[in-house]
């Protein structure tokens, strides 16, 4: 077998939506199991949709993913340049090329041209049905056409499609797959600027850079056949790539692939990373904003289409690599969980380092005007807290009361029971604790409730009293570790100052 190669292929246009991810991870995976190379290539043919910045941008969601390419615009490569708007000239020698060999023509319809021609024909096709009735090299005497190319009259080079016939080819997905060529129109191959379209770009840089297999997502089915008979009419049908077309990410609710909207609609980010347009200034939220670790994020993606055969669902990338085959990718569509996705993240954050939240925790705190001074105080709350979160973003509401003293109480039905016994066992637990300033959570505890069995007092009653006055609600992890983490001085001080309000 020859190496391995693959590439993902984005287009700067904007925000990298999880589907584009997803596809980028399976080539990583695919290529780093298989001891290949990963190639990011920038697809920026289209100069009206390129957007200022969104190549960065891809290039910092994948170094977020931990998918760092082998080769591409940002980290150079023998097959350089990775951009296509700067491979311009090799698009325009095999158009004409596959011109002279009769597989494709010239176009020079105007835009009016066109939409005249929509106007009169209901869903009308640039094909075999209509070529022969419009302005382009198959029609046009060859003295007009030389003269029109000649005096630079704008025009396009689209393909010829074969009449009559079943074109072919196998994806390693879906098995067999057949088009018949009369549904399909003569795609324009070469734009009046001078860029060529996908279909033309993707196949002469696949063949280029020596892509062994095309990863791509099943909504670039349709153009399969379009590429195949390039990849024929080049004379490189050896040199094909293999094609592997992705299953499509659903929405939850209903039929579709999912889209922004959708996630705009039903509150969650579909983006990567957060993704502000540099022309409206509108600002869009992504997962790693959201407080997704990125190990949760590949994570979820990978299954979403794709499985092992086990019960297994947590994968490390390095157990992703090691068991990923493309025979384990489904041909339906995977509908998003973002339930399931939060599940995921959940059980990545229990089980990381305090180390490796800590620097992202500081952030969220930077932005709530918290400046940390004790690090070890910190690692301690993180500790405490990071089993209650389903984000990173969450570590405030989780552990605001660490930082600073409750401003309002939930008492409720607290006050409503509350007795001036209860009053007398705080005070008490007060003198306690300032005769006792060096105890430990056990200890804290141990005493609680021995002074509470000796005033002949239910612990349970008193307990909750206990947590709000030290948090000011009925939440937060072990109230006694919360104590111990306050420090005896706070802890008294918020429990006189709570005792104020019953």
């Amino acid at each position: 077998m020859s190496k391995i190669r693959v590439r993902f292929a984005p287009s700067p246009t904007g925000g990298l939506h999880l589907g584009g991810v997803r596809t980028a991870l399976f080539n990583y995976l695919f290529a780093r199991k298989h001891q290949g190379d990963f190639v990011l290539r920038i697809e920026d043919t289209d100069q009206s949709r390129y957007v200022a910045g969104a190549e960065q941008y891809i290039v910092e969601c994948l170094k977020w993913c931990g998918l760092n390419p082998d080769e591409g615009p940002h980290v150079g490569g023998t097959f350089a340049p990775y951009r296509q708007s700067e491979r311009k000239e090799n698009y325009r020698r095999y158009a004409e090329t596959l011109v002279k060999d009769g597989y494709a023509y010239y176009a020079f319809d105007t835009a009016e041209d066109l939409e005249a021609q929509r106007q009169q024909i209901p869903n009308f096709r640039y094909g075999h049905g209509s070529r022969e009735f419009l302005k382009n090299s198959l029609t046009l005497p060859d003295a007009e056409v030389k003269r029109n190319l000649e005096q630079g009259v704008p025009h396009v080079i689209r393909i010829k499609m074969p009449t009559d016939e079943m074109i072919t080819f196998q994806d390693r997905i879906r098995g067999h797959v057949s088009f018949d060529s009369n549904l399909i129109d003569d795609k324009v191959l070469l734009k009046a600027d001078g860029m060529p379209t996908y279909h033309l770009a993707v196949v002469v840089d696949d063949y280029l850079m020596e892509i062994s297999h095309a990863f791509r997502g099943e909504e670039w089915l349709p153009s399969a056949p379009v590429h195949i008979l390039l990849w024929n009419y080049l004379g490189w049908k050896d040199k094909m790539p293999e094609w592997v077309h992705l299953p499509l990410i659903l929405k939850p609710d209903g039929n579709g692939k999912l889209s922004k909207r959708d996630g705009d609609r039903l509150g969650f980010p579909v983006y990567a990373m957060n993704w502000k347009d540099p022309k409206t200034g509108d600002l869009t939220r992504g997962f790693r904003e959201m407080g997704f670790l990125p190990e949760a994020f590949i994570n979820m993606l990978a299954l979403l289409g794709w499985h092992n055969g086990s019960d297994q669902e947590l994968f490390t990338l390095t157990e992703l690599v090691d068991q990923f085959s493309i025979e384990r990718i489904s041909k339906a569509g995977a509908k998003f969980d973002f339930e399931k996705a939060k599940w995921f993240n959940h059980q990545y954050i229990r089980q990381a380092q305090v180390s490796e939240l800590k620097s992202q925790i500081l952030v969220c705190l930077a932005e709530k005007g918290i400046a940390v001074q004790d690090n070890q105080y910190l690692e301690k709350v993180i500790a405490l807290v990071q089993d209650r979160l389903a984000f990173l973003q969450d570590f405030w509401d989780q552990s605001f009361f660490f930082f600073e003293q409750p401003q309002a109480y939930d008492f409720g039905t607290v006050k409503t029971n509350w007795t001036s016994s209860k009053s007398d066992f705080f005070e008490t637990y007060i003198a306690h604790l300032e005769q006792n300033m060096s105890s430990n959570a056990q200890e804290l505890e141990a005493s609680f409730k021995s002074l509470a069995t000796e005033k002949g007092m239910k612990v349970g009653e008193l307990m909750l009293p206990f947590r709000i006055m030290l948090v000011g609600g009925k939440f937060g992890p072990g109230v006694f570790d919360i104590a111990h983490l306050l420090g005896i001085e706070e802890t008294i001080n918020r429990i006189q100052k709570a005792l104020l309000t019953l």
